[in-house]
């Protein structure tokens, strides 16, 4: 664990508690390098952050009274995040340390009849997902949200394709008012991207291009370790540009062998020569779309997620030696399937509402977010039919 010298020393006591166990104050001072004084102001500092707790004593033998160890209380509040979208939404509830503590799935928002009602629609899954879990509203300190579409900084959605009734909508600061504490907006690919490089396949790389490919394409993108928004927060919105054969106004993939690409994928399987045929072409051009970004970006990895990232030997495979195809230069550039499915952008949203709102979340300024930890044994979420999944921008 490295803490960053420039951060409080009430930040780095709360960073040494949180990530490296129970302490007491000389045990902090020595490992902080700090006076006991200093740590004795910060100890109680977080006491009134309400973050930390009295930890249970260490009783040596022919010594005295033990000293106080102090412990860092995940317990103390929750952070959610929510990913909203037409066919799905997810809520994904986390404690202080960044251990998710509950997942939840409901229908999406596509089958209410305005964007008031889909609005309400999520307020009362948030609602549902957090009494299920046993937590009170008020334990709530941040929310991140990943919805489809172009969202500014404040939160306001600027146009969405998916979920049209939002367009011009602050929905941030609806779901403020709803829950009564702050939000962070963005969209869900982006956020998608984030989780993949936060807890998923590219944690080690800071330069990641990161296409869903699902239902529509769309991209999004870390450069410097950080996601990329654009001066006008629509850096990602490719799809109908950079792949030719898609819808222009949606990005949507249509397919003439099948209704879908679960369809068109099947029959390929099954031996149809015309379903090989679209999907053998469809790669291509992917493949040209794709060697177009790198070579206007240069990432040190490429991650695809989206609905169609498990079709190995039918998208995966072919994909990578085409893109080395196209690009023609003597390098190449790893493709990685995305491994965090579905839960991607919900726990992208997680990472977005610690890194916006900190100070929020623990009550001191400083605080380095925390490693979202999910809730499978294997560091994964569960995944659903990796061709059925819908798409978020």
């Amino acid at each position: 664990m490295t803490i960053p010298v420039q951060t409080s020393i009430a930040a780095r006591a709360a960073l040494q508690l949180r990530d490296g166990g129970p302490a007491t104050v000389n045990e902090l001072a020595v490992m902080l390098g700090l006076s006991r004084t200093s740590v004795e102001n910060a100890v109680a500092a977080l006491g009134e952050a309400g973050v930390i707790v009295e930890a249970p004593a260490v009783f040596a033998r022919g010594a005295g009274r033990p000293a106080r160890r102090y412990a860092f209380d995940a317990d103390a509040g929750a952070v959610v995040g929510v990913d909203i979208g037409a066919a799905s939404v997810r809520v994904t509830i986390a404690d202080l340390g960044g251990r998710v503590l509950a997942h939840q799935t409901f229908p999406g928002v596509s089958e209410e009849r305005d964007g008031a009602s889909k609005l309400a629609a999520v307020i009362a899954d948030l609602r549902r997902a957090l009494s299920e879990a046993g937590l009170p509203f008020s334990r709530v300190r941040a929310i991140g949200v990943a919805l489809p579409g172009i969202v500014d900084d404040a939160g306001r959605v600027t146009a969405s394709v998916v979920i049209p009734d939002w367009s011009g909508i602050d929905i941030g600061s609806h779901l403020r008012q709803a829950f009564g504490c702050p939000v962070a907006v963005d969209n869900g690919v982006r956020l998608a991207a984030v989780a993949e490089h936060h807890l998923g396949v590219a944690q080690l790389v800071d330069d990641v291009l990161y296409l869903s490919v699902g239902n529509r394409i769309a991209m999004g993108l870390i450069l410097g370790g950080e996601p990329r928004r654009g001066i006008h927060n629509a850096a990602g919105d490719i799809g109908r540009l950079a792949f030719r054969g898609l819808d222009t106004e949606t990005g949507q993939i249509s397919w003439r062998t099948g209704q879908t690409a679960a369809d068109v994928f099947e029959r390929a399987r099954a031996g149809d020569e015309a379903s090989v045929a679209e999907i053998d072409a469809f790669v291509t051009e992917l493949a040209h779309g794709i060697a177009t970004l790198v070579l206007t970006v240069d990432p040190a990895m490429i991650v695809i997620g989206g609905g169609l990232s498990a079709a190995h030997g039918q998208l995966l495979d072919p994909l990578r030696e085409r893109l080395q195809r196209f690009i023609g230069l003597p390098f190449q550039v790893p493709i990685a399937e995305a491994r965090l499915g579905a839960e991607a952008a919900a726990h992208g949203a997680l990472v977005h509402a610690f890194t916006r709102h900190s100070t929020s979340v623990y009550g001191i300024e400083g605080l380095p977010i925390p490693s979202v930890t999910p809730l499978t044994p294997d560091g994964s979420a569960t995944r659903t039919d990796p061709l059925l999944l819908e798409e978020t921008m």
